[in-house]
């Protein structure tokens, strides 16, 4: 995929001056799983502002993963609250033996930020996370993140999903690992 966004959208979107990576998004195809109804058109206007073109937005699981299967986005930002449980559509999409792309980036935008969270969210395979109330810079964040440092993707046991180190590290055999230097 061809990423570039132009420089003074970046810029007055981030309110920075300085300058940064330039990406055309206008290729992208977005899925924006999020419960309520203003975070879904703040999501979907940001994403306007970059230049992304295709940007699809539900409340719904369902629909949600109908979209995903049908579409297959290039990247999915998911919700978790109570009401709408984004860690189970992301066990789907990772899990699914029918799924398009267990592959794609997904990105949580949540409100619930406690390390348990986080946790919880990055060992069921997230890619990136997103604490709420966001922002024009956050959101731009993350797809920079994503773009620019695509991590590979590790099946160890139950688990499905980007790997969860983060740190390079050297792999020696047998469960040890030494520091990259």
């Amino acid at each position: 995929m061809h990423l570039s966004v132009p420089l003074d959208i970046c810029q007055s979107a981030l309110g920075l001056g300085e300058a940064l990576k330039s990406y055309d998004l206008s290729a992208l195809n977005i899925l924006v799983l999020e419960k309520h109804l203003l975070v879904r058109r703040i999501l979907t206007d940001v994403f306007s502002e970059f230049g992304v073109a295709n940007v699809y937005s539900t409340p719904e699981i369902k629909e949600a993963y109908k979209f995903f299967a049908e579409m297959e986005p290039d990247i999915v930002l998911c919700d978790w609250t109570p009401d709408l449980n984004g860690i189970d559509f992301i066990r789907k999409v990772r899990m699914s033996d029918d799924s398009p792309n267990p592959y794609v980036p997904i990105v949580v935008v949540t409100a619930n930020t406690e390390l348990r969270h986080v946790c919880i969210a990055r060992d069921n395979g997230m890619t990136e996370f997103l604490a709420k109330p966001v922002s024009a810079k956050t959101i731009y964040s993350r797809l920079c993140s994503v773009i620019e440092n695509p991590r590979p993707f590790v099946r160890v046991g139950d688990f499905f999903g980007p790997d969860r180190r983060r740190r390079k590290a050297e792999v020696l055999g047998r469960g040890e690992r030494r520091k990259a230097m």
